[in-house]
């Protein structure tokens, strides 16, 4: 297992040649986020700082779904180098932290919905740690000029969008205990209506000080005496999360997953995100069959992508876990000799009756157990004039969080990615509780190289446990099916859930249902909550897409 892991570590750690881009683009699910990251770049920052300047950004305009109050993952293309490098900023549970944190009186994990709100559900926040270290690496303009852009939003305003307006809709009946939240965002007893001018002066000022002293002003001082008390006030569960917890938070940088599909190389972010394992094992799985000449439009496409996606969703339950805290074979998951024999179970033209989890080679003895995640979190992109690429995926898990506020901005509920229940059949759980430990994750930024080694195609996407299928959709629909990169990410998904395969509701429906019922499927058809965000290299050239789905924008430098 050692020798196996030490080859994979070496294979992923090689540098990959770069393409030039004259002229960088951003992409990002709000257009005054994409603003900002614009100009950053028009200033000639780089692709990082670009992308800092938007997670500060979205802090204040889309404070639903991310901000500094939580966490994300970040993945590098450096173009002098040709290296791939990923920043790990995801929270951590506090280190008083036990595995029984979701157990009820009886011992049974709590629902879902009464672990959210209030202190128990938040970790660490990781963002501002990711920055610190992103900008020492890849930073060109000095660290308080990418906090411009956000300030000036949290002090002159912006105005309250069709999806802020429905995430405030939907929380609305638990802010009758989190009168801080309904100060800032509602107005006469009731959630902002969409026009509503939003400031956010706490925030103006909490940003300044960062600023001007740097990521230490998060994580000590002022700022950590206010979160540990917000969390032990807290109106509904209160918790306990220390200063020495924030001040010992550090950001790791982690090694990239990488993995072949046809003749391009997909990588992302290794565990605790299940990003790119999972990714990589449905494409791998999916490289027998002929997809580009099936074609979009046929329905055993989408059966054979539907039967990969469960096999891996099956991997995924129960193998992955924070690397730092539990043995997680992740070569074993990604090797293709394993995924060549998954890929045998699957049939063109009948579905399977289990999709059942493997033994990857070096899997410890494990059962599987689901964890919950809910449709938040964002995803932005940033390519510099030098072919520098950051594309990041950051969160506070659910629509505002844990629902607490510090200094203005949202405070996460990630610790409810963990799994509730500790053991399983008498076997521990991969994904449990335990203190300083960092949750599962489903976000998956990635980037693509051609066969020269060039980066061609960069994605991520919001949307919980279906962002993994977004982004594996939206790579299929490009790299097969010559998709651009809005069509790719706009192109609707298909999901799964304990009774069968889910359609995204749309057109496409009337043709797919009833061919996927044929095969053997169930099949249910609903909304879906995504959200997804990308750039492509086109001739000599970057171009930036955002989901049609959203209000984003992709911006030209």
């Amino acid at each position: 297992m050692k020798k196996l892991l030490l080859s994979f570590l070496l294979f992923i750690a090689l540098p990959i040649s770069s393409a030039f881009a004259e002229g960088g683009v951003v992409s990002s699910a709000d257009p005054r986020a994409s603003e900002a990251g614009q100009e950053i770049l028009r200033k000639g920052g780089s692709a990082t700082d670009a992308a800092m300047a938007m997670m500060l950004a979205l802090t204040m305009v889309e404070p639903q779904s991310s901000g500094i109050g939580g966490g994300g993952f970040l993945v590098h293309h450096d173009a002098k180098t040709g290296l791939i490098d990923t920043v790990d900023g995801r929270e951590t549970a506090p280190s008083g932290a036990q595995s029984d944190r979701f157990l009820g009186p009886d011992g049974k994990p709590m629902p879902f919905m009464q672990a959210v709100p209030g202190g128990l559900s938040v970790g660490v926040p990781g963002n501002m740690r990711l920055m610190a270290m992103a900008h020492d690496k890849w930073g060109r303009l000095p660290w308080a000029d990418l906090f411009g852009p956000a300030i000036r939003l949290a002090e002159k305003g912006y105005t309250v969008n069709e999806v802020l307006n429905d995430r405030l809709e939907r929380v609305a009946s638990i802010w009758k205990d989190f009168p801080e939240a309904r100060a800032l965002y509602w107005r006469d007893g009731q959630p902002a209506p969409i026009g509503t001018v939003i400031r956010n002066p706490a925030l103006a000022a909490f940003l300044k000080t960062l600023a001007n002293e740097g990521p230490e002003a998060f994580y000590t001082g002022a700022n950590a005496d206010k979160v540990t008390a917000t969390l032990a006030g807290a109106p509904r569960n209160a918790a306990v999360l220390t200063a020495q917890d924030l001040a010992a938070y550090q950001a790791k940088e982690r090694p990239a997953i990488c993995g072949r599909y046809r003749v391009y190389t997909v990588c992302g972010m290794g565990p605790p995100s299940s990003g790119a394992v999972t990714v990589i094992q449905i494409l791998t799985m999916l490289e027998p069959f002929d997809l580009a000449k099936l074609g979009k439009d046929n329905p055993e496409s989408w059966h054979l992508i539907a039967e990969a996606m469960q096999l891996a969703y099956a991997d995924r339950e129960k193998y992955l876990a924070d690397r730092d805290f539990v043995d997680v074979p992740v070569a074993g998951m990604i090797d293709p000799a394993y995924l060549a024999k998954r890929s045998k179970l699957i049939s063109s033209t009948k579905a399977l009756k289990h999709h059942d989890a493997g033994v990857p080679p070096g899997a410890p003895r494990r059962t599987a157990a689901i964890s919950s995640e809910v449709h938040g979190t964002t995803h932005f992109i940033a390519v510099d004039g030098d072919g520098n690429i950051a594309s990041m995926t950051s969160t506070v898990e659910g629509p505002f969080g844990s629902q607490l506020i510090a200094n203005g901005y949202v405070l996460n509920n990630e610790l409810t990615d963990f799994t509730f229940a500790p053991e399983k059949d008498g076997a521990p759980v991969a994904n449990r509780v335990e203190g300083g430990k960092r949750p599962l994750s489903s976000m998956s930024p990635t980037i693509v190289y051609d066969a020269s080694g060039k980066p061609i195609f960069t994605i991520g996407a919001a949307g919980g446990k279906t962002i993994i299928m977004q982004v594996a959709k939206a790579l299929i629909a490009h790299l097969d099916w010559d998709q651009p990169a809005r069509d790719a990410i706009g192109m609707p998904l298909i999901y799964f859930n304990k009774d069968g395969l889910v359609l995204e509701e749309g057109p496409w429906v009337n043709m797919m249902k009833p061919a996927l019922e044929h095969m053997g499927h169930v099949v249910t058809v609903r909304k879906l909550g995504l959200k997804a965000n990308a750039a492509e290299w086109v001739g000599d050239h970057w171009e930036g897409a955002a989901d049609p789905r959203s209000p984003g924008v992709a911006l030209a430098e």
